[in-house]
């Protein structure tokens, strides 16, 4: 900030703003100043620790590859046609940001338990997805779709349109303005849009305990066994809860970073 943009800010504004900033890096500071770092690396290493942590990346790295594989042709859909209940459907889209995430375990459960909407189908063939490693992919990937389609969305707006239609306009079949064209100009939204998605579902607690439990090596993720840490042994908690923080930090910093000018 230059000399000439902070003299249009009153001073006054510094104190709320202060206040605003301590109450987001406090709780942090306090969780540094709480891990043991004497036995941070035995803690973080135990067996039900790694096996979380590893399905926690298995898993929001597949859940990310779904939000990208249906949320690029869903935001596509919202920011360039025109159709009968668009707004409903966005925000229908969206819920999932303002749902308490156990709502959208519910909801999960009563689409694809045993005796859920699709799940009685589901289990004449044979297939179970409630418990499981699955429904873990599932609630992610329903709680971290909307980061994804927003994100997006949002680039395709800003880009506009013009160099679509002047493709079309040269000849360019709609496949090939899509792969030729669109696709390389929001590929830094899709970027982002995927880091951030990534982000939400490795952090997901809600949906997960309550459509897929938690079950070690199966369904038990970070967030899963931090929360039961907490009960036996608290140092374990505090040092899972600091390397989410850290992954959070890296994710912020790799969508917040500077893009070089062209």
């Amino acid at each position: 900030m230059s000399a000439h943009e902070a003299r249009t800010l009153p001073r006054w504004i510094v104190v709320p703003a202060a206040v605003g900033a301590a109450f987001i890096v406090l709780p942090l500071v306090a969780i540094v100043l709480r891990v043991d770092w004497a036995q941070f690396p035995s803690l973080v290493t135990s067996p039900s620790s790694q096996a979380a942590l590893w399905l926690s990346l298995r898993t929001s790295a597949t859940s990310t590859a779904l939000c990208v594989l249906l949320g690029v042709p869903l935001s596509l859909v919202l920011a360039r046609s025109r159709f009968p209940g668009q707004s409903l459907l966005r925000s229908f889209v969206l819920l999932p940001l303002v749902l308490p995430p156990v709502v959208g375990g519910i909801a999960l459960l009563h689409t694809f338990g045993r005796r859920g909407l699709l799940g009685e189908t589901m289990d004449v063939l044979g297939l179970q997805i409630a418990f499981s490693t699955t429904a873990v992919v599932i609630a992610q990937t329903f709680v971290a779709l909307p980061f994804l389609v927003i994100s997006l969305e949002g680039t395709l707006r800003t880009a506009g349109r013009r160099y679509e239609v002047v493709a079309s306009t040269l000849g360019a079949a709609p496949t090939t303005v899509l792969r030729r064209v669109t696709l390389p100009l929001i590929l830094p939204g899709l970027a982002s849009g995927a880091i951030l998605s990534f982000a939400r579902a490795l952090g997901e607690f809600g949906a997960t305990i309550t459509f897929a439990g938690s079950l070690q090596g199966t369904t038990r993720t970070l967030p899963l066994e931090i929360y039961l840490q907490r009960e036996t042994d608290p140092d374990a908690a505090v040092a899972l809860s600091l390397v989410l923080v850290v992954v959070a930090v890296l994710v912020i910093a790799l969508v917040r970073r500077p893009r070089s000018a062209p």
